[in-house]
């Protein structure tokens, strides 16, 4: 059936006269579930399905999107979608020139091991409720929550030019979190990360990883402890950042700013442009010489959020050097913006939350490669230092140069051992500058693929799932602070 939808709207694309176009079947399934302080917060399960349809004519790009499922609103909506692009022609600066790109007839689907559509609601409410009763038992907490997060997305990607690709991507997500009040300060610990806890591209195998019930008592005694932590001094130190609070670093300060189009000036919503103008391709030192970074969408790197077989655009999904030894070495780039950096094929980075929305460049999974030291060798070595986890906050300047970030804990390190326990503590930096202080980077046994859900851009706006590989790592001289204070 997806098939022949997508035939009638290529056939009635060109017919119309478009010189191109390609066309997105989607059907997505969402559950999400939560809970708060022994009570149901969230039970919600919906699909959708339906087709975008992408085309060039007379050299401009036109898009529509429909869910009536006919052949008359098919061929309704791919005539909609040329005479946009008739239209939008009136006002182009130049045609669109599309990078050349080979046909492919394939299908896809990531592994997973069960499937969390076929685990009873009941069953999965249940763990939530025990998680949230383990923090609960901690006096002082004052908000226990949790939730779960499942997607299955069914995709059929066909191009005039002969593609024809099915994928199946089944994501799945799951977290903690206890928050204390005490006077006018809030406290919060979450696992096994902040924003949503850990999301990958697997099957509720992922859920069961985490045994969000025996970290439970952990959370919430965190939370509590907290209130009666030092604050964090304020001056510069030497930091070490945990695995997640490195990517997010990393998808702040480098993710966004690599995204070709906010170079271009073609996108600005939400994170801005960049300071990475295309003079700096291949000459700005990003970062220290054991900076190495990639943007990776292949299985290979790992399950995560920015993981496919092909892009939106049929393109297969490539690992491009971001930061090589320190030098910045490429962008995230689509058909149509790979000329503009000297670039032969686009990088394959171009994706769509739905079928209603047109895809754009995304994140795939931009990650650190590890380096090479142990982690208690790592804290061994550090004399004093604070060691920063799990975000809380964090601010940078619509060029992604200055920012600022808080964690929800740190601990002093004297010594080369883990000291007490500081609150509030955050640090802050130039883009360029933070980099480049980076000394050390623990190995791959403590590298962690973290799945970020819910980076927005675009107008409409779009939500789409990312990823970041990251191992602890170390920063010398970096300006550190109180970030909240009573």
């Amino acid at each position: 059936m997806m098939e022949d939808w997508a035939a009638a709207a290529i056939e009635t694309a060109k017919r119309r006269g478009a010189s191109y176009a390609d066309v997105r079947v989607m059907d997505i399934r969402h559950r999400d579930l939560s809970v708060k302080n022994g009570e149901v917060g969230t039970l919600a399960e919906s699909e959708s399905l339906g087709i975008g349809i992408r085309v060039i004519s007379s050299g401009a790009w036109g898009f529509a999107a429909t869910d009536e499922l006919t052949r008359e609103g098919i061929q309704a909506c791919a005539a909609e979608s040329v005479a946009i692009a008739k239209a939008s022609s009136l006002a182009k600066r130049e045609n669109v020139v599309l990078a050349p790109e080979a046909s492919y007839v394939d299908s896809w689907q990531n592994p997973f091991l069960k499937d969390p559509f076929r685990i009873p609601v009941e069953r999965q409410m249940d763990l939530l409720l025990a998680a949230d009763r383990e923090m609960r038992r901690v006096q002082g907490v004052t908000l226990a929550e949790g939730s779960m997060s499942f997607r299955r997305i069914e995709q059929l990607f066909v191009s005039s030019t002969g593609s024809s690709i099915h994928q199946i991507k089944m994501q799945s997500g799951a977290g903690i979190v206890a928050t204390s009040f005490a006077g006018s300060e809030i406290q919060k610990r979450s696992y096994p990360n902040s924003f949503g806890g850990q999301h990958t591209l697997q099957g509720y195998e992922l859920v069961e990883s985490l045994d969000l019930v025996g970290h439970a008592p952990r959370v919430a005694e965190e939370s509590v402890a907290l209130h009666s932590a030092a604050q964090c001094p304020e001056g510069h130190k030497t930091i070490i950042l945990g695995s997640s609070q490195l990517g997010l670093q990393i998808h702040e300060s480098i993710g966004h700013p690599i995204e070709l189009d906010r170079v271009l000036g073609m996108e600005a919503n939400f994170a801005g442009t960049s300071f990475l103008t295309t003079d700096k391709l291949r000459k700005l030192q990003y970062g220290s010489e054991i900076v190495n970074v990639v943007a990776d969408a292949r299985l290979e790197h790992g399950p995560g959020l920015g993981t496919f077989a092909y892009d939106d655009e049929g393109v297969p999904a490539q690992s491009t050097p971001i930061i090589t030894s320190g030098l910045f070495t490429g962008y995230l780039s689509s058909r149509e913006t790979a000329r503009s950096i000297g670039e032969k094929r686009s990088g394959g980075t171009v994706r769509a939350e739905s079928w209603n929305r047109l895809p754009m460049i995304r994140m795939t999974n931009i990650s650190i490669h590890p380096g090479s030291w142990k982690y208690d060798d790592l804290l061994a070595d550090t004399d004093d230092g604070i060691l920063m986890e799990t975000n809380r906050s964090w601010s940078i300047d619509d060029k992604r140069y200055h920012f600022q970030f808080s964690t929800e804990i740190g601990w002093e390190i004297k010594g080369g051992k883990i000291g007490r326990m500081i609150k509030n503590p955050s640090y802050s930096g130039i883009t360029t500058e933070f980099w480049n202080r980076c000394d050390a980077i623990c190995s791959r046994d403590h590298w962690t693929l973290w799945g970020t859900p819910n980076c927005g851009k675009g107008q409409p706006q779009q939500t789409m799932g990312t990823g970041h590989g990251a191992a602890p790592a170390r920063f010398r001289n970096i300006r550190v602070g109180v970030a909240f204070s009573k």
